[in-house]
């Protein structure tokens, strides 16, 4: 009897095991277990996630896109996942994609600049009836200046040049004498002429007009991912903060990485464009509420550029 009892427990046992349900991918340990399809804008909007493409992330698939186009366009489709993005069209996506987006951090600060090849611009009033040469017609740059010259009282005439790189050569060879950039493209056009200077931090000039943090780019997800994957999106978030601490802590490495994958053109041009690119980690309320105030500038200035309408709260992940 006891040998009958000893084969009917074991075959419980064998059945039980047989029978139980396969483990979760998405666990609540430390261990990241499911894939993440990644897409990071090329350019200091993606390059704080350049450490989740090093063999120690084996679970993160990130590639990189070169136009937010193409970017917006994988993402809708869903093909990714997450992406790193402009904040405007991250407000664009959340509207077309009838809410199925969150912002999960801010991944960029203000990373745009005045350069002159003279030594005339010391304040934004010095912008008073000058020509500025600039990128970005129709989005978040051309928006940031307009506000600026509003905020300032200022007057100048802006023509836009359809390619950072054209303005960068325009301003090296002396064909544009001030000009608005973005990094690194600001390094790349000082690195072309000693004639060149950088006048104004755009950054700083907000900063001194708006209560509001110069938010340009931002990392999203598609909410239905994030709903059902939430233990792997907030691992995927310490790992991207990693990320960024990496970047910004050791330039020297970070730069050598930033090169190899792909952002930047050489490791020589982004050792020196890192420290100004405003690489950031910010989540929860402080997200929340940079992100929210710059959309309402954005959305003052041109509802289109968002999307048409401000995202409700239900767009901020942890706030």
């Amino acid at each position: 009897m006891k040998k009958i009892f000893a084969l009917a427990l074991c075959a419980v046992m064998l059945f039980a095991l047989i029978a139980a349900p396969a483990c979760n991918n998405n666990t609540d340990g430390n261990e990241q277990t499911i894939d993440i399809r990644v897409a990071a804008l090329k350019g200091p909007t993606g390059m704080g996630m350049v450490k989740l493409m090093g063999d120690e992330y084996t679970h993160y698939d990130v590639s990189i896109e070169s136009a937010p186009d193409a970017l917006a366009s994988r993402f809708i489709s869903g093909d990714i996942d997450v992406a790193a993005a402009p904040i405007n069209l991250a407000a664009t996506l959340y509207n077309k994609l009838e809410g199925d987006v969150v912002v999960l951090s801010v991944a960029t600060l203000g990373v745009l600049y005045i350069l002159e090849d003279g030594d005339e611009i010391h304040s934004f009033a010095d912008l008073d009836g000058k020509k500025i040469y600039a990128t970005g017609q129709g989005s978040t740059p051309e928006y940031i200046l307009n506000y600026l010259m509003d905020k300032n009282g200022v007057s100048a005439d802006v023509e836009y040049v359809g390619e950072h790189a054209a303005l960068a050569t325009m301003l090296a060879s002396g064909q544009a004498h001030i000009g608005m950039l973005p990094q690194p493209n600001v390094t790349a056009a000082l690195g072309a002429s000693e004639n060149l200077c950088v006048a104004l931090d755009l950054t700083d000039e907000w900063n001194k007009v708006s209560d509001a943090a110069l938010v340009q780019g931002v990392v999203i997800a598609r909410k239905s991912f994030v709903e059902k994957n939430k233990s792997a999106i907030e691992i995927f978030i310490k790992d991207y903060e990693a990320s960024v601490d990496f970047v910004n802590g050791d330039v020297d490495a970070s730069a050598a990485f930033v090169a190899a994958k792909g952002f930047l053109a050489n490791e020589e041009l982004a050792k020196q464009a890192i420290p100004s690119c405003n690489i950031s980690a910010i989540f929860g309320d402080e997200m929340k509420r940079s992100v929210s105030e710059m959309l309402k500038v954005l959305f003052d200035a041109n509802p289109k550029s968002i999307g048409g309408k401000l995202p409700a709260d239900d767009f901020y992940y942890g706030a």
